[in-house]
């Protein structure tokens, strides 16, 4: 098949924008991917009603991905109070309609979310985040 003749290729599945978050996330350097031991990478279609309003969000299409749980940063300041696991969620039709509107492969796209989110568990900067994203790629 010539890589322009999408005939028979259909968008992609919640498995397979997970399969690429696992990916960027296995090409990250390896002492930030042991400060994230434990986290969950989950992929959904769109964030639910809740998240949308919590967010200021107009759409929902307005947001590609969150880190929920308690971040590395705020350790210090939030007692633990239960074992809730550190979660990057993942929004499938936000991501598919950013990239059709974009230059940029999804497979990118879906690391930068991941990167971005994973910075604000880990409490880095957006200098930081761009850093690790060059030495994902």
């Amino acid at each position: 098949m010539a890589a322009t003749d999408w005939s028979d290729r259909l968008s992609p599945t919640l498995e397979d924008i997970e399969r690429l978050g696992q990916e960027a996330y296995a090409r990250l350097p390896e002492l930030f991917r042991r400060s994230c031991a434990g986290l969950i990478i989950r992929v959904t279609d769109f964030p639910d009603d809740e998240i949308l309003d919590a967010m200021g969000c107009e759409s929902d299409f307005d947001l590609l991905g969150l880190f929920s749980g308690v971040g590395l940063a705020q350790l210090p300041a939030v007692a633990p109070t239960g074992h809730l696991p550190n979660i990057i969620h993942l929004y499938r039709r936000p991501l598919i309609d950013y990239w059709a509107s974009h230059e940029e492969t999804l497979g990118h796209l879906v690391a930068h979310v991941l990167i971005h989110e994973i910075g604000h568990h880990l409490g880095f900067s957006d200098a930081d985040m761009e850093a690790i994203e060059a030495q994902a790629r």
